[in-house]
């Protein structure tokens, strides 16, 4: 059976009052009735511009799929020139073939750009602070018709969201940027974005390791069509954030190359925390700084092995160790299997799941 992970939308009303009226804006410029919009989202019309009024991720969906419908239009009008119904999903169905990540973002960049002249898109490696990460970027040239940046944001979601599933991870993004200042609404942001969030940037866009650019992509062309069918919901969910000490760390750590990870005390300064009293609240979440790196490294070493393209003597460098064999004695001791041994059993695996006769490791 095939799993293709889409949650629900959250029918939870969490969501600012705000994106109805920006969501709809470019509908309204082309003349669409603001009532006959919410209605088809379930949105009582007195609901627009009443800030005590939250919506939800089913509700802001619908709402999307309405102007779409109107506008024909997948930019929903908020830019100079449309962009016709199906475009991002052709897109994502040739992106999808790439092997890796970073060949998804360079091949979805590559049809923007031919596509249209609105989308300044692109993977570029460039300096960041202390550590050199590798910025994608998702700047609209003409931002004067979305001025509540409802189509901006919408659009980094998109690439975020869709570029997480396709790899089977959540991708560490160091930061999203922003070529605006913090906007009235910019609490949502934090619910929305990974990583830090920075504003007032030369372009809009995202940050994140040039490692993960070699994730191998994992889902089946079935599974993409289950995806697009459930956007833009897929876009919108927001996932339940993890608050815990060992997530913040982690989320650190995935800035760095895997082999010049901060010790303890850089990472107190980092956190503001004191190394005694960082110890302590790791110690009671049950691990160390120690156990968190080990886990991104297998955690890493187990998504590159998935890939027949990577040899064990490139996932052992690109996992942080001098040598192969290093490497193998620690994969053995986190798995309990060699490098080959596992990547030979995953693809007997994945034959035996599409043979609906799925097993456990021998």
């Amino acid at each position: 059976m095939i799993t293709t992970d889409l949650p629900r939308p959250s029918c939870k009303a969490h969501i600012a009052n705000h994106y109805i009226r920006a969501s709809i804006e470019g509908a309204l410029r082309q003349g669409a009735e603001p009532g006959v919009l919410l209605k088809a989202a379930g949105i009582p019309p007195t609901w627009l511009d009443t800030p005590e009024h939250l919506i939800s991720e089913h509700q802001l969906s619908e709402l999307i799929k309405a102007v779409w419908r109107h506008t024909r239009d997948e930019f929903m009008g908020l830019s100079p020139t449309p962009c016709r119904r199906g475009v991002f999903s052709l897109m994502a169905e040739l992106a999808q073939g790439a092997s890796t990540l970073g060949g998804m973002l360079q091949q979805s960049a590559r049809f923007y750009t031919a596509w249209s002249d609105d989308l300044n898109i692109g993977l570029e490696a460039t300096p960041h602070t202390q550590t050199s990460l590798v910025f994608y970027r998702l700047h609209l040239n003409h931002q004067g018709k979305d001025r509540h940046h409802l189509l901006q944001e919408f659009i980094l979601l998109m690439w975020q969201r869709l570029a997480s599933w396709l790899v089977g991870q959540q991708i560490p993004i160091a930061s999203t940027c922003f070529g605006y200042p913090p906007p009235p609404h910019a609490r949502e942001y934090r619910a929305m974005f990974l990583g830090e969030l920075l504003y007032e940037q030369p372009l809009c866009g995202f940050y994140l390791h040039p490692r993960y650019l070699q994730l191998p992509v994992i889902r089946s062309t079935t599974e993409l069509q289950a995806f697009l069918q459930n956007s833009p919901a897929m876009i919108l969910h927001r996932p339940v954030p993890d608050n815990s000490l060992q997530t913040r760390i982690r989320v650190l750590l995935q800035r760095h190359d895997l082999d010049q990870m901060p010790e303890l005390d850089t990472i107190s300064q980092l956190l503001a925390i004191a190394p005694r009293t960082l110890r302590r609240r790791l110690q009671d979440e049950g691990t160390t700084i120690r156990e968190i790196k080990e886990r991104l490294r297998r955690d890493f070493a187990l998504k590159l092995l998935a890939s027949e393209h990577v040899s064990v003597q490139e996932v052992a460098e690109q996992t942080g160790f001098a040598e192969a064999a290093a490497f193998c004695r620690a994969f053995k001791r986190w798995t309990g299997y060699s490098p080959t041994r596992w990547r030979r059993h995953i693809k007997t695996l994945g034959r035996q799941t599409q043979a609906g006769n799925p097993n456990g490791l021998p």
